[in-house]
């Protein structure tokens, strides 16, 4: 039967025990961090060599409080935008394919919001820290740049009031 093993940095892995001539071992099916998807539940069920219990796995993840999502993390389609975006070209024949089979299946507006950040789709994490970096300095500039709106006075010690002392 397959269970969770913490890793460190946050990473968990679904491992599985098995038996060997030298005794009993645990063999890694899937490592993730984060959510578990359906894509990591598949993976790590293809690489199973003894019965999975995937319904006793996602109680597991409950109690262990590991979030647990049922939306896929479709990789390839955010991949191709984001090449798409960069300039890539597609072969004409992939395109039309692509392009019939993409119709064939249900599809929803997009929300505006979505369609302003939509540029981000298929960014690396590091491109994505990079400009998150940058925009922290920038609103640590602007913030050093502009004066205090209100400055304390300096007290050299502690103030001690009496309003609130009892009289003996």
């Amino acid at each position: 039967m397959a269970y969770f093993a913490k890793r460190t940095g946050g990473r968990l892995d679904i491992r599985e025990a098995v038996t060997t001539p030298r005794g009993p071992r645990s063999r890694t099916l899937a490592t993730f961090r984060g959510a578990l998807t359906p894509e990591i539940l598949e993976r790590a069920e293809r690489r199973a060599t003894r019965p999975f219990a995937r319904g006793r796995l996602l109680a597991r993840a409950g109690e262990l409080g590991i979030p647990v999502t049922e939306r896929r993390e479709e990789r390839a389609a955010r991949e191709l935008l984001g090449l798409l975006r960069q300039g890539a070209s597609v072969d004409p024949v992939l395109k039309a394919l692509l392009k019939r089979a993409l119709d064939a299946s249900p599809a929803v507006a997009v929300p505006a919001p979505l369609a302003e950040v939509s540029e981000w789709i298929g960014v690396d994490a590091a491109c994505r820290g990079e400009t998150l970096r940058d925009l922290v300095r920038l609103s640590d500039r602007i913030a050093r740049s502009r004066p205090a709106l209100r400055e304390r006075r300096r007290v050299p010690f502690p103030r001690f009031s009496s309003r609130r002392a009892r009289p003996v």
